[in-house]
């Protein structure tokens, strides 16, 4: 977990591929992150340790990627101080708007940053993460305005 400031946790394996966009855009800023499956309600102890011991190396943000009850960022921002991201993955049965309210309805005094649902959400978390590390950090937030001009630069002035 050496030099990792990024961690990616989602309660699924079958969360993994909404949640790889994070990881993707983490990577293209060269931010050092890791993905791990660790369910809240599966595997709550090995949560727990997971969490402190990633802030004790170095961990500056957890994003956590959760569907249905969507209850992992929440119980991830219980256990530490440092911000946490939610990503909604999209359900079958509601379509990710199950795990939106769940994520976004936290109580008072335990915040979670919620983004989108699904892949998009993934992203925006990676940046969001990146835009949190760079306050403090000039070589992130200098990778993180030109990774913005870039997408600027796409841009097209005139229709086809």
């Amino acid at each position: 977990m050496s030099n990792i400031k990024v961690a990616i946790i989602m309660g699924s394996e079958s969360d993994a591929e909404e949640m790889k966009p994070a990881s993707e855009v983490l990577n293209e800023l060269g931010i050092k992150n890791e993905s791990r499956v660790i369910s809240a309600h599966r595997t709550p102890d090995r949560l727990r340790e997971y969490i402190l011991d990633a802030e004790k190396n170095g961990v500056k943000v957890f994003i956590g990627g959760a569907g249905m009850a969507a209850a992992l960022p929440g119980v991830i921002a219980a256990h530490t101080h440092l911000p946490v991201l939610g990503v909604p993955i999209e359900s079958k049965s509601l379509k990710g708007l199950d795990s939106l309210l769940s994520i976004a309805q936290m109580p008072p005094g335990i915040p979670v940053g919620t983004l989108a649902i699904g892949s998009a959400g993934s992203k925006n978390a990676g940046l969001l993460a990146a835009a949190i590390l760079s306050l403090s950090d000039q070589e992130i937030e200098s990778k993180l305005k030109n990774y913005r001009k870039k997408q600027s630069d796409k841009v097209r002035k005139d229709p086809l």
